[in-house]
């Protein structure tokens, strides 16, 4: 995560709790909530999602320059240096782009416990609802579905559609191309779902311990 965009904190222990009143408590609350939805499920965090994909793809597709040359019937010398130049290029940026795609998934599970903390620190229906993000989850359904959809095709159509003139090289980068859709396609499906099933979870319930009547009377 970066410094500058730090995680809210997760709420302090029970005994450590000294908010005056139960309106304050709901307002921080709403503001952690607020922060980590966006974190877990915004439009950002949509737009780096993407770009890890795009890196991914990019990377594989300079490797998969060398792949093409090499299961030719016939190679061609000039095609594979070529080939090596740019499966130099790509392993430098496949690699970054796995380090960081998995860096985002640790992440997003530490924003996932702490989202899980604040929720069940107290219920409240307006601020659950937005919680529950109904129409980020199903942007990230339905493109994270789109790619598992085509991953799925490709997956089927690349080997038919190869002749052996080809080789086994375009298969080989076709095959790879697919796995990077199919596997992003299944992690957003799974954070999309994943999330409101939790939301709907948290925010369905009234956190153990607390009720309205145990709050500390009010001032005045």
């Amino acid at each position: 995560m970066s410094p500058r965009n730090p995680l809210p904190p997760p709420p302090p222990p029970t005994e450590l709790q000294s908010w005056p009143d139960r309106e304050s408590r709901l307002a921080d609350r709403a503001l952690a909530l607020d922060v980590l939805g966006r974190r877990l499920l915004g439009g950002g965090r949509l737009a780096m999602f993407l770009l890890w994909f795009f890196l991914l793809e990019l990377g594989w597709s300079l490797v998969g320059v060398l792949l093409i040359s090499i299961g030719q019937s016939l190679p061609d010398p000039l095609m594979l240096l070529t080939g090596l130049v740019t499966a130099v290029l790509g392993i430098g940026v496949l690699v970054p782009a796995v380090w960081l795609t998995i860096r985002s998934l640790r992440l997003d599970r530490t924003v996932r416990e702490r989202l899980a903390q604040w929720a069940a620190l107290d219920h409240h229906g307006p601020t659950d609802a937005r919680l529950r993000a109904p129409a980020l989850s199903l942007c990230w359904l339905l493109l994270s579905f789109a790619m598992c959809g085509l991953g799925l095709w490709m997956g089927f159509a690349v080997p038919a559609g190869v002749s052996r003139h080809d080789g086994y090289g375009l298969v080989a980068y076709g095959m790879g191309v697919a796995l990077i859709l199919w596997v992003t396609g299944l992690t957003g499906l799974a954070k999309a779902v994943g999330h409101y099933r939790l939301a709907v979870r948290l925010t369905g319930r009234r956190p153990a311990g607390r009720s309205a009547s145990s709050e500390p009377p009010r001032p005045g």
